[in-house]
């Protein structure tokens, strides 16, 4: 991962930290429902948006590496990798 990348994921990362204490305050608090789940959202949604990050990191270097490298068994192989991991990922 690109030191650029690492340390805009550590920054956001950090602030779902902050995120994911002040809602399990708020459940602690009996909070209203629908404030908690806003806040669930906003976490899911930023989780993503790390998660893209470094998909945009990991392609722009790593896949981009194993073409660069002319080597066909390595480029099925990272394929494969990157198919399998937007199929978890539920793209």
């Amino acid at each position: 991962m690109q030191h650029t990348t690492r340390d805009t994921c550590l920054q956001r990362l950090g602030r779902i930290e902050g995120q994911m204490r002040g809602i399990t305050k708020m459940v602690a608090e009996d909070r209203y429902c629908v404030d908690v789940i806003t806040q669930i959202t906003a976490v899911r949604a930023a989780l993503r948006r790390v998660e893209e990050e470094i998909l945009r990191d990991h392609t722009a270097h790593c896949v981009e590496d194993v073409i660069a490298s002319g080597d066909p068994a390595a480029q099925r192989r990272k394929v494969q990798e990157l198919v399998g991991l937007l199929t978890r990922a539920g793209r």
